[in-house]
């Protein structure tokens, strides 16, 4: 796409409600965004946490599963413990769909686009599809725990990282500390509203033992001095020198002005990672996130033929008839099963050909998909620990295409790392696509130096995706509107006849590993139900 066609990113003074979605999700995910969504009534949480407990048997009945993802593996694992002959086609040469780490000797080519394969050193990684789990999708955590895949803290919110904004009014092209943000407007609207209450301007709300708890609250809350109620500054932001031993008690720093913090509007980019459900503990699977689709696969890969490219769906009343392509060979084969589970984005199915009715097929072609993009890269010192004293989190920033720079909560205080240079939506995610593998690591790297002066002398390589170039993919995730969740999702999750669809997009956790795997158990819970009739 012409760059020039392209509105620039809006910056944090001018969010417009969609372009406040979209900062949720930057921040804290797909998972944050829906969740936000729902306090706006444009959605619901799940809460499953185990498998359903399914009785009977499937013995004598045959499966038919399409894709290795996430949500046709753990549908694959469930039915076979239940006796079903389980078949899985799986396009690509691996298991897991988006389920991907990109480490030395990934490969990956994006549709119209070069073949890239990751260079970055040993036991370096950058998660470019799913990259957290927060601690409430007990779906996802069942099976890390089922299969022993041994995980560790992601670090997802830090203070002591830096929020950079080119738009922040006084504080406009000056990277700034999370902690001396929130803070000063902590510390700040604790005395204006201690103020008003010692000022009888709440009377009418409170009462006398109301407002002399509210002042007690508000004195801890802001960290106001006893009696004139005024905040000076505090610790939690920071010292300008601190403490240390011998005759050294430090040197407070001095808060950020009121005014001038208002109108930067800098108070109202961090607050998203605290909310559901990004809130701490988030976890990682040590190593990287396809150790979860390779325990998945350890467990289901011998009913998997890879290479496996579908061609047709077809089904009649008393089965279901799938023709797919060997893409190595070219070979053209057939396969029949009782009943047929399409784990397929639906980006990617409603290319195939079905003989699915025209409601089915309208439902199918309804659902959007995210443009989406990440970049890692390599850099030879770990400057941000070294030089910022940063472990983990998020930079968060309103730099033209970059939304978000993440650094690694794997390797502390070792010499290299890899960091999320990128990690963008939309508009940002299509301009920046059209770019060739070297010219957006060029990108990502001028404007990281925007914010660490370390990053041009520092870098070495990177790997990048744009996920709607992806074959397999065509996109992110599914986006629903409260429209289309209206006229397409009750078809798509009642199936049609013997066929069954599972993934992200059947959930209301769209974008996270636990919608895949909860859609699939919802999914293998009906067709035990209609196998059983």
């Amino acid at each position: 796409m012409d760059s020039k066609t392209v509105k620039p990113y809006k910056s944090f003074s001018s969010f417009t409600r969609r372009d406040f979605l979209y900062r949720v999700a930057a921040v804290g995910g797909t998972g944050l965004l829906l969740n936000t969504m729902s306090a706006w009534g444009m959605g619901i949480e799940s809460t499953a946490s185990a498998p359903p407990a399914l009785s009977g048997s499937g013995k004598g009945k045959k499966v038919l599963i399409l894709g290795a993802g996430l949500a046709g593996m753990t549908a694959a694992f469930e039915l076979e413990k239940l006796g079903y002959k389980v078949q899985i086609l799986e396009a690509r040469a691996f298991a897991g769909g988006r389920c991907q780490t990109a480490r030395k000797g990934f490969s990956l080519t994006e549709l119209g686009g070069e073949k890239q394969t990751c260079a970055f050193d040993d036991g370096h990684y950058i998660n470019h599809g799913p990259w957290r789990i927060p601690l409430h999708h007990r779906s996802t955590l069942h099976y890390t725990k089922q299969f022993e895949v041994p995980l560790e803290v992601m670090v997802n919110d830090n203070d002591h990282s830096y929020i950079y904004s080119e738009n922040a009014g006084p504080f406009a092209g000056k990277r700034m500390r999370i902690k001396e943000i929130k803070a000063d407007m902590r510390g700040h609207v604790a005395e204006l509203l201690a103020k008003s209450v010692k000022n009888h301007a709440l009377d009418q709300e409170l009462t006398a033992d109301d407002q002399r708890l509210l002042l007690d609250y508000l004195q801890h809350e802001g960290a106001l001095t006893a009696g004139d109620l005024q905040y000076k500054g505090r610790s939690g932001r920071g010292w300008a020198v601190n403490p240390g031993a011998g005759a050294n008690p430090g040197t407070p720093s001095d808060p950020l002005g009121f005014k001038d913090l208002l109108a930067s509007k800098l108070g109202n980019v961090y607050s998203a990672v605290q909310d559901f459900p990004m809130q701490n503990t988030m976890f990682q699977p040590v190593g990287g996130m396809d150790a979860i689709a390779k325990a998945f696969e350890k467990r289901v890969g011998k009913n998997i033929r890879y290479k496996s490219e579908v061609q047709t769906i077809r089904q009649n009343d008393k089965g279901v008839t799938v023709t797919y392509k060997d893409t190595g060979t070219n070979k053209v084969s057939t396969i029949s099963a009782d009943f047929c589970l399409c784990a397929i984005p639906l980006s990617v199915l409603r290319q195939i050909d079905t003989d699915f009715s025209d409601k089915f097929k309208k439902a199918v072609a309804t659902v959007a998909y995210a443009p989406v993009g990440k970049i890692g890269l390599q850099m030879k010192r770990r400057f941000w620990e070294e030089d910022d004293h940063i472990y983990g989190g998020h930079v968060l920033t309103d730099l033209k295409n970059i939304n978000q720079i993440s650094l690694p909560s794997y390797g502390f205080q070792k010499q290299k790392g890899v960091l999320l240079g990128y990690y963008h939506y939309q508009t940002q995610a299509i301009e920046i696509s059209a770019l060739s593998p070297q010219e957006r690591a060029a990108y990502a790297v001028a404007a990281g130096q925007k914010i660490f002066p370390q990053y041009s002398e520092s870098f070495e390589t990177a790997f990048s995706v744009a996920w709607h170039r992806v074959q397999y993919n065509l996109g992110g995730w599914a986006e629903w509107t409260d429209k289309t969740r209206a006229a397409a999702y009750p078809t798509l999750l009642e199936g049609e006849g013997r066929i069954l669809l599972a993934g992200e997009h059947m959930s209301y956790l769209t974008g996270w590993q636990a919608g895949a795997i909860e859609s699939a158990w919802q999914q293998i819970a009906k067709i035990h139900e209609r196998a059983s009739a």
